[in-house]
């Protein structure tokens, strides 16, 4: 693979950075219409504690599915 193959991920990485730099600045610019990301997470999170659990258990699944350095891994150890 070549990184010209991977175009769609960084095209997808971008654009979600740039949705989420909106809305950011969207709450931050407009406070009584809308909320930054961080209140979601504390309202959610105090409405249902075991969502902050369960996004930690996705994040850390992710990771190391990511970085486990196994024996068939056509990119070596610690990759992909």
């Amino acid at each position: 693979m070549t990184l010209a193959e991977t175009w769609p991920w960084w095209l997808g990485g971008l654009l979600f950075l740039l949705w989420f730099a909106w809305f950011e600045w969207w709450a931050f610019a407009h406070p009584s219409r809308s909320w930054t990301l961080s209140r979601t997470v504390a309202f959610v999170g105090a409405r249902w504690p075991f969502s902050i659990v369960l996004v930690a258990l996705t994040v850390g699944s992710l990771l190391t599915h990511f970085y486990w350095p196994w024996a068939a891994n056509p990119l070596g150890p610690g990759g992909g």
